[in-house]
C-alpha cells in the first residue's frame, strides 16, 4: 500500500463537513459514492486514498481515472473561477468565493483554487489540478502547499493550444509521488543527488517582484545552499516577458514577433539547463491579493514562461511575508525530468518543511 493510503474516506468527509463551510473549497461532495467505493479500493495500491478533483469535469480527467483505477477515492469537486470572470486567481463555491485558509481576506489563487484550499485546510492530502499559465503553482504558493505542473505533452490534456498540462496539489512532495506513480506510465522515483547545481533568478530579467516576496525566496534559497541541497551558479537568467507570446498562442493568432519571442526564450532556457539541474524563482511576483482582484499585477508573470516552453515546474512552500501570507519557491527542471524534479522537491522540503494554518492543524 502506498504512502498516504489508509487515511480513511469517512475521516476526509468529516473534515470537509467541519471545515468547508468556512473555506468553501468544494462545489460538490460525493458522500455516498465515496463511502461505497472505499471497501473495494482498499485492496488496490492506493488503498482507498481520498482525493479531490478540480472543477465539475475533474472526475472525467485522465489523472482522476488513473487514480481511481489504482484505488484512490474521489470525494468531491473543487472550486474554480466563475464563467466569464476577468480575474482568474480565485474560486467560486455555492456559498460564495473560496477563502485562503491562511488569510480569509485573501484569495487562494487559481484556477485550481479549491484544490489548493482543500489541501491547505487538511480536508484532503491530494487534489488534481491543471496548469495553463500557473493555475496549479499559483494557488499552491498562496495556500502554502506543494504543486506540480508536469512537462507539457507528457500526460493527456484537453487543451488544444498545448499550454495547459495536468498537475497535482498535495500536502507534500512525498504525497504527490502517489500521483506521478499511478498517472505517469514508467514513473520511477529519482532521489536527488546533492548538491543540485542550480541558478536563482529573482525576476527572470523582466518581472517586478514585491520586495517582501523576494526576501522570503532569497532566504529560502540561502537555507538550501547552506544545507547542501543546492550549489548555486552565479549566471544570470534573462528572458523576454512571455506575456505577448502566451496571449497570442492562447488566442490562436501567433505572429512572427511572438514566435521569435518564444523561440528566443526556449533557446535561453536550453542553455540554462545545459549548465544546471534547477532554476529557482519566486512562484508569483506578488503575495495573495484581496477578493477585489490583483489590480494591474500579473500573478502569472513568473509561471507562464514554462507553459510556453513546456518545462516541468513545482511550487514548494518557502515561508511567509511579515503579514502572514504564504510564499512559494518555484523549482523548474528540464523537459521530461519530472521524476528528478519531484526528487529535488523532496530534498527541498527536508529543509523547508510544509506547515498548515493553525486553526486547521
Amino acid at each position: 500500500m502506498e504512502h498516504g493510503a489508509g487515511h480513511g474516506v469517512a475521516k476526509a468527509l468529516a473534515r470537509i463537513g467541519e471545515r468547508d463551510p468556512e473555506v468553501r473549497a468544494f462545489t460538490e461532495v460525493w458522500h455516498g459514492r465515496a463511502l461505497a467505493e472505499e471497501p473495494g479500493a482498499r485492496e488496490l495500491p492506493l488503498g482507498g486514498l481520498p482525493f479531490a478533483v478540480k472543477g465539475p469535469s475533474g472526475i472525467r480527467s485522465y489523472a482522476a481515472r488513473r487514480l481511481i483505477a489504482a484505488g484512490g477515492v474521489a470525494v468531491g469537486a473543487t472550486s474554480v473561477p466563475g464563467p466569464g470572470t476577468y480575474w482568474q486567481t480565485w474560486g467560486l463555491g455555492p456559498g460564495g468565493p473560496t477563502l485562503n485558509p491562511w488569510r480569509a481576506d485573501r484569495v487562494p489563487g487559481g484556477s485550481s483554487a479549491g484544490s489548493a484550499a482543500a489541501v491547505a485546510a487538511g480536508m484532503v492530502g491530494l487534489a488534481t489540478g491543471s496548469d495553463g499559465a500557473g493555475s496549479v503553482r499559483i494557488p499552491a504558493a498562496w495556500c502554502g502547499v506543494f504543486g506540480l505542473k508536469t512537462t507539457n505533452g507528457l500526460l493527456p490534456s484537453p487543451d488544444p493550444t498545448g499550454l495547459a498540462a495536468p498537475g497535482v496539489l498535495a500536502s507534500s512532495a512525498k504525497r504527490a509521488e502517489a500521483y506521478l506513480r499511478h498517472v505517469l506510465d514508467g514513473y520511477a522515483p529519482r532521489p536527488a543527488r546533492l548538491p543540485l547545481p542550480a541558478v536563482h533568478s529573482e525576476t527572470l530579467g523582466f518581472a517586478a517582484v514585491d520586495p517582501e516576496v523576494a526576501e522570503v525566496v532569497r532566504g529560502a534559497v540561502a537555507r538550501l545552499e547552506a544545507a547542501g541541497v543546492v550549489r548555486l551558479s552565479g549566471d544570470a537568467v534573462t528572458l523576454d516577458d512571455p506575456g505577448p507570446a502566451w496571449t497570442a498562442v492562447r488566442g490562436g493568432a501567433p505572429t512572427g514577433a511572438t514566435r521569435r519571442l518564444r523561440e528566443g526564450n526556449d533557446r535561453r532556457l536550453s542553455e540554462v539547463f545545459a549548465r544546471v539541474s534547477l532554476l529557482l524563482t519566486p512562484v508569483t511576483p506578488n503575495p495573495p491579493h484581496g477578493h477585489d482582484g490583483p489590480g494591474e499585477v500579473f500573478s502569472t508573470a513568473l509561471t507562464w514562461a514554462f507553459n510556453l516552453s513546456g518545462h516541468p515546474a513545482a511550487s514548494v512552500p518557502a515561508g511567509f511575508t511579515p503579514d502572514g501570507c504564504p510564499v512559494g519557491l518555484h523549482l523548474v527542471a528540464d523537459r521530461g525530468a519530472d521524476a528528478e524534479l519531484l526528487g529535488a522537491a523532496r530534498a527541498v522540503e527536508r529543509v523547508l518543511p510544509p506547515t498548515r494554518p493553525p486553526r486547521f492543524s
